[in-house]
């Protein structure tokens, strides 16, 4: 029996998440099941459950050639995927380019692609540019930030240039939080920044049919929050703060999204790996080795996956989907067998007791949306 998806946006509440009733075939495979969102512009956004996060293809921590990113792109699509996102901090640029060139192959209605705004990328000498010891045989560039009205719009061009696309469907502000920009003073006067210019910059670009959807990438739910409460973005794009490990954004950010129909992309479902390597040696939580505490909570979590019989990095990978915020989920990939494996992750059956151990044990909080877990699949409210 095919599963609906109750989703209208003529629905008194926002729980609906601005989607439109959509009949989804329970036999189709998890990754490539379309969760639609509809923009505050009516336009519908159709999204995968899994989508694709490009940072890899910027030769993040490591180069790779041109042909493996194709390749890596390609088993993506192989295998269902339709929702691509990038940046231009990805490589200085090369994320884009990469990503461009395979989109071009591609019927162009039949995927989403964001990219985001408020770095311009300006040539300096080799010795000088960013990111060093972090991305690898990229650009020479020196990023330059700019969330102004002008800064988000010069962006977004040269955005497209990269590309070498005819349409982006989505546009988000990119990394005005504390961690990207060392404090919360720091942090504030870029929020500023973007709220005083960058979002009118957005907002005329929706309005002007040139972008579905505008709203912010960044790795902290409370500057989310501020967003949230002071615009009318439709999507934000969350990193690692709504995983299997980490739930604080229930306290007030993932409701405030709700009850104003605003979407969330989760990226970083893995918290930087430890979600998918376990609580290993050497394992990485938010960029850096995991401290004890972490690795001690992870090991806890892992032991109760194991006891249903499931990897852990399968039940990471699907649990942000049950929240009827998430749109998607995008994890990073730099290999068709990575595509591969996330893939396998999304299709594995959780069994709705392995979610309700974890509660019980403490592990999980009590009032995560958990619907849909019985079946093992994670269907959009």
């Amino acid at each position: 029996m095919p599963s609906i998806q109750r989703l209208s946006p003529e629905e008194p509440t926002a729980t609906a998440n601005h989607r439109k009733d959509r009949v989804v075939s329970s036999a189709s495979p998890l990754q490539a099941r379309r969760r639609p969102f509809t923009s505050r512009t009516g336009r519908v956004i159709d999204f995968t459950a899994l989508g694709f996060g490009s940072a890899p293809l910027g030769n993040l921590y490591r180069a790779i050639s041109n042909e493996q990113a194709h390749l890596t792109l390609r088993e993506a699509w192989t295998q269902g995927v339709r929702y691509f996102d990038t940046a231009p901090l990805y490589g200085l640029g090369l994320a884009e380019t990469r990503m461009g060139a395979f989109l071009r192959e591609m019927p162009r209605d039949d995927y989403v692609l964001s990219t985001k705004v408020g770095r311009l990328l300006a040539r300096c000498a080799p010795s000088e540019r960013d990111g060093i010891g972090k991305f690898f045989d990229v650009p020479a560039r020196r990023i330059v930030y700019d969330y102004s009205y002008d800064g988000v719009m010069r962006s977004f061009d040269l955005s497209f240039e990269r590309l070498g696309l005819d349409r982006i469907d989505i546009a988000l502000c990119h990394d005005i939080d504390i961690f990207t920009h060392g404090s919360a003073e720091a942090s504030a006067r870029r929020t500023r920044e973007f709220l005083d210019g960058g979002i009118r910059a957005l907002t005329d670009l929706r309005s002007q049919g040139v972008v579905s959807a505008i709203g912010l990438g960044v790795n902290e739910w409370q500057v989310s929050e501020v967003v949230a409460r002071n615009t009318d973005a439709d999507l934000f794009l969350l990193a690692g703060r709504y995983t299997l490990l980490e739930q604080e954004s229930l306290d007030s950010f993932l409701p405030l999204c709700q009850r104003k129909g605003m979407g969330v992309i989760i990226g970083g479902p893995f918290n930087s790996g430890i979600l998918a390597t376990g609580a290993r040696p050497g394992a990485w939580f938010n960029y850096a080795p995991a401290p004890q505490d972490v690795l001690d909570r992870v090991a806890a979590i892992d032991a109760v996956c194991r006891a249903h019989g499931v990897p852990l990095r399968d039940a990471a990978l699907q649990f942000p989907l049950m929240h009827p915020v998430v749109a998607n989920v995008i994890p990073g990939a730099i290999t068709p067998e990575e595509v591969r494996g996330n893939v396998a992750s999304m299709n594995r059956a959780i069994p709705a007791a392995l979610w309700k151990d974890l509660v019980e044990a403490g592990l999980l909080r009590p009032d995560a949306p958990l619907a849909g877990a019985d079946a093992g699949v994670a269907h959009a409210h």
